[in-house]
């Protein structure tokens, strides 16, 4: 049997080019450096369990990265397409009948939420990770979803969530736990100063 495929979206980090709303507020270097922890910290254990197949999908196209400093050596690795949010995870999530796929940069994504989110795939259509902003940070999709998963989204802001979930009605939908996202310096505040 195939193991279940987990894909993981991550920006080439690039001074300038990555957290920009971040960077507006603790400047680009900054920025800079707590993008590539954060994606050390996140996709590295996730890559190395042996439970899922971790692939890599990366943006921008082309761009040259040691990708090692991140994750395994032989993590498969893809680039993006064109596209908006939604064209590019719907493009990735067609590679299985049955993924997950999470950005790499939440602070407090572990393996054992991919786990979470498989489990939740068992016995559901699709599973989100609602993130306190009002978008998700993970989706996973089952073989009964439809054909536009990500129409009319509005991304980047309080209603992403809800309009995907209502390209979901009539499918059964499992919600994993609540995490921060960290977008801008308000963000990284509310992260540094909780328990």
């Amino acid at each position: 049997m195939h193991r279940p495929i987990v894909i993981l979206f991550a920006r080439a980090p690039r001074l300038g080019a990555v957290k920009r709303r971040l960077a507006a507020g603790i400047g680009d270097r900054a920025a800079l450096r707590f993008h590539c922890a954060t994606l050390a910290a996140t996709a590295r254990p996730i890559a190395r369990d042996r439970r899922w197949t971790t692939l890599l999908a990366t943006t921008p196209r082309g761009a040259r990265t040691d990708w090692a400093r991140f994750v395994p050596r032989g993590t498969r690795r893809m680039d993006q397409i064109h596209g908006d949010l939604g064209a590019r995870m719907q493009a990735c999530l067609r590679l299985a009948p049955r993924a997950v796929l999470a950005g790499s940069d939440i602070p407090d994504l572990h393996p054992d939420d991919i786990a979470a989110a498989f489990r939740a795939l068992g016995r559901a259509d699709a599973v989100f990770g609602p993130a306190r902003d009002g978008g998700y940070w993970l989706v996973g999709l089952g073989p009964r979803r439809p054909a536009r998963p990500f129409a009319r989204v509005r991304w980047s802001g309080p209603h992403a969530l809800a309009d995907t979930l209502a390209n979901f009605r009539g499918r059964r939908v499992a919600l994993l736990r609540t995490l921060q996202d960290v977008d801008t310096v308000e963000d990284l505040a509310m992260l540094k100063t909780r328990p």
